[in-house]
């Protein structure tokens, strides 16, 4: 009787470990663009990266990665990337200065649209938010699936910034094109537009008439440092959906507030530039959703019969 209750025991104590070795948070990003977007990856310090820390994806693609429990980070989209002759790859937006598709480490230049994450946080919440603190180069939706939560809602940032961006902050590329919109801090530099020194406190710091203009642009995302109230949001147990210039119909506000009736495929990256279509690494996409689906199955399989075989000992 000890001996069946001990393998009793033990196959629940095995079961309960293979489920923490696969609780984790999915995210599939998805490019809606009208050219190609480089997805880049930074985890925050002390945290082991996943994967992949940077990726092509064409018109149309997606791709899933898991990230362990506990994982914390941010996702950008890089444009306008080539490699030169000497093998060197880099991009006009989002560059994370690596030289490489991955970015192994480095994080993005500004200015640059962030999505950033903290899973299984404080009571166990995931907190995610769209930044345009560091300015706005592609409109982007963080659209969690499957959790639950008051506030466990999409975020989202589909207006076209780089049209509507101030002359003082534009950022164009060789030919002309607005690639880019910096915030008043990266342009500026200053106390009062960074939120430090004498501006340190959200008492002291204040949006600025260009962190409004973003705000209104896009109500769910972080115009500043201190834009916490309406811009951060949390899920229990959910995965998500990172989409680069969603459609209209994906977004509840594209039909109102300022700029959300425009179509935000004809932003940042246009689709006439030399760099799309032509890259080496559009398709080197070494770890594909299906392998991620495949590593789950398989992983799956082995827990069953590794189940079954303690079972049969017990008879």
């Amino acid at each position: 009787m000890a001996k069946l209750y001990f393998h009793i025991f033990f196959l629940i104590l095995s079961n309960s470990l293979i489920e923490d070795v696969y609780s984790t948070a999915t995210f599939t990003f998805v490019n809606k663009c009208k050219f190609t977007v480089w997805p880049g990856i930074l985890s925050n310090a002390g945290i082991s990266p996943l994967s992949t820390t940077g990726f092509a994806l064409n018109t149309g693609e997606s791709r899933i990665i898991n990230a362990p429990t506990a994982w914390g980070g941010r996702f950008w989209g890089r444009t306008h990337c080539s490699e030169d002759s000497t093998g060197k790859f880099s991009c006009a937006t989002g560059d994370c200065g690596s030289g490489k598709l991955e970015c192994a480490g480095g994080g993005a230049v500004t200015p640059v649209t962030l999505a950033e994450f903290t899973l299984d946080g404080d009571a166990g919440k995931d907190f995610y938010d769209l930044s345009l603190v560091d300015g706005f180069n592609l409109p982007m939706l963080v659209a969690p699936q499957g959790g639950s939560g008051v506030n466990c809602s999409r975020a989202e940032c589909v207006a076209d910034l780089n049209g509507e961006c101030a002359p003082e902050l534009r950022v164009t590329s060789a030919g002309g094109e607005r690639v880019a919109c910096r915030s008043a801090c990266d342009a500026f530099r200053s106390e009062e537009y960074c939120c430090s020194g004498a501006y340190g406190k959200p008492a002291a710091c204040k949006p600025s008439k260009y962190a409004e203009t973003f705000k209104r642009a896009c109500p769910q995302a972080y115009s500043y440092a201190y834009d916490d109230l309406t811009s951060t949001f949390t899920c229990i147990g959910a995965d998500y959906i990172i989409t680069f210039c969603p459609s209209p119909n994906t977004s509840r506000k594209s039909t109102s507030g300022s700029g959300g009736g425009q179509n935000p495929v004809s932003v940042a990256g246009g689709s006439n530039t030399p760099f799309d279509g032509n890259m080496v690494y559009e398709g080197a996409l070494d770890v594909s959703s299906a392998a991620s689906t495949c590593a789950h199955v398989v992983g799956g399989g082995v827990a069953v019969v590794a189940a079954m075989w303690r079972l049969s000992q017990l008879y």
